[in-house]
């Protein structure tokens, strides 16, 4: 079983396909890895050597930040913002979109589901 940054790769797939299970890596970095590696890309996770799991190993240890790292940085981002105040800070806190998408309709993914306008029926009263 590969094990590569904290993430176990699912073992019938490409190992290019394998590498995007990795928060932080895409599709493009991840054959970019696989070049530097010099891992063939159609390989399968479960017919790769230790030497080219340990290559594949070292290159994303040294082209930058996933998982963990990336995770964290992000979330420190974002704090910042919302610390500061700034306007995308704001729409972080309040849960709305952040990039100047429109909400009078959409957006139902940050805001959740519909709160309904309906007033519920009163109940009647006993004498």
């Amino acid at each position: 079983m590969a094990r590569i940054a904290g993430v176990d790769l699912p073992q019938n797939k490409m190992v290019w396909v394998g590498l995007t299970y990795i928060y932080g890596i895409g599709p493009s970095r991840s054959r970019t890895i696989l070049g530097k590696a010099e891992v063939t890309e159609t390989t399968r996770v479960k017919d790769l050597t230790e030497d080219e799991a340990r290559r594949i190993r070292k290159v994303i240890t040294d082209e930058g930040r996933v998982e963990g790292d990336l995770r964290k940085e992000t979330s420190q981002n974002i704090k910042r913002l919302m610390e500061i105040g700034s306007y995308r800070g704001q729409r972080h806190r309040r849960g709305l979109p952040v990039r100047g998408q429109r909400t009078h309709t959409n957006s139902r993914t940050r805001k959740g589901p519909r709160g309904s306008a309906v007033a519920g029926k009163k109940k009647a009263t006993k004498k």
